[in-house]
């Protein structure tokens, strides 16, 4: 296993700045996502590490050993595209062995190294087909042979999954993050899919214009998110993000939201503001209560999903996004009475986005309290 550093590492193309200055540092057999929308580096971040692009400036460190300057074959790495790349000329087996052949591995040992990653793929009774003759998920596991099969030190892998259907998605992100416990290889993974991140990663870098945003684990970035970015890129559905303003005085801070007012607990600020601070709220779907409190809201919109259904509800001049039981009685135009977790309140300073909660357990329980409209 080995750690993988990215050193204020700064990438221009021409006089576009991809990467500003990464600091990045990624443990030994970490499964960390580099998460984040169109456009905001992460690939160049992932095909910098291959060395498929240079670096404008800093350096980047596989274990302790720079390697700005070595080639791709040189580091030691295997990367997995969003295209499988199989030769449609070969079979499975052929495939999983051709990075061994072109690394001179004497062909008696061959067999064997592709025996052992096939099994662990459950590839064996596929070996003798042709990729045509394979299911996309099956294809996929052929590309991860035969990066596997090189028993490199790390592992890169850039949107393996996007071709996938759905159920074949959940199905590989699942083997995926069994591969990795039976490995524990470092593993970078590049994708736009919240999801796929959250499910899979031990840490999840969330990335933006190019800078990164917050480097930690999932549950912190879903509960502790950074900045108002992270809060509204992570959760699905997502968070309600709504614009009001803190007024401080006599030892109170009282949240205004167009017309729904509530008071703050003491210790929810990290710092006691003075005056009228503006500020973005963010409230994440299972923190809003339909059905108790003194508030009222507006039912616009119910989507069933199965299990439980997505409501949108107005409340004020504020709509929330709302989970509800799947067999919620619930119908559009319903008036309901209607409260919010206020422990639970994500709190932003409005101008720059930064977090301004103080440090502590947001997912302990719900301590609701009544909203008045």
């Amino acid at each position: 296993m080995v750690t993988v550093t990215f050193d204020k590492v700064r990438k221009e193309f021409g006089t576009m700045v991809a990467l500003p200055g990464l600091d990045l540092a990624i443990g030994s057999g970490e499964f960390v996502s580099l998460l984040g929308p169109s456009g905001c580096g992460k690939t160049t971040t992932l095909r910098m590490l291959a060395g498929l692009e240079q670096p404008t400036s800093g350096r980047i460190l596989i274990g302790d050993r720079p390697v700005n300057n070595l080639a791709p074959g040189e580091r030691d790495i295997a990367m997995v595209f969003q295209s499988y790349a199989l030769y449609p000329h070969m079979t499975v087996a052929q495939n999983i062995a051709y990075p061994l052949r072109k690394r001179g591995v004497p062909k008696a040992e061959r067999p064997a190294r592709v025996k052992a990653v096939a099994d662990l793929l459950q590839l064996g009774p596929l070996l003798e087909r042709k990729p045509r003759q394979l299911s996309g998920g099956q294809q996929q596991r052929v590309a991860l042979g035969r990066a596997l099969v090189r028993e490199p030190k790390v592992f890169l892998l850039d949107e393996p999954l996007s071709n996938l259907d759905a159920q074949l998605r959940a199905h590989m992100r699942a083997e995926l993050i069994e591969l990795h416990r039976r490995l524990g290889k470092t593993m970078v993974y590049v994708t736009h899919d919240q999801l796929e991140a959250m499910t899979m990663s031990t840490r999840i870098a969330v990335m933006r214009g190019g800078e990164l945003q917050q480097f930690a684990t999932p549950a912190e970035i879903y509960h502790r998110p950074a900045n108002a970015f992270v809060a509204g890129f992570i959760g699905t559905p997502a968070m309600t993000l709504a614009d009001g303003e803190i007024a401080a005085g006599q030892g109170r801070a009282m949240l205004k939201l167009g017309t729904l007012q509530m008071e703050l607990p003491p210790d929810h600020l990290s710092q006691a503001p003075t005056g009228v601070l503006p500020v973005t709220v963010g409230v994440r779907p299972e923190d809003v209560v339909l059905g108790a409190g003194d508030g009222q809201a507006s039912i616009r919109v119910v989507e069933p999903t199965g299990h439980e259904s997505i409501v949108l509800a107005n409340a004020g001049d504020v709509v929330f996004t709302v989970r509800v039981p799947g067999d919620s009685p619930l119908r559009p135009g319903d008036t309901v009475p209607f409260d919010l977790r206020r422990e639970r309140l994500h709190i932003f300073e409005r101008a720059s986005g930064r977090r301004l909660n103080a440090d502590r357990d947001l997912a302990s329980g719900p301590a609701r309290l009544s909203v008045t409209v």
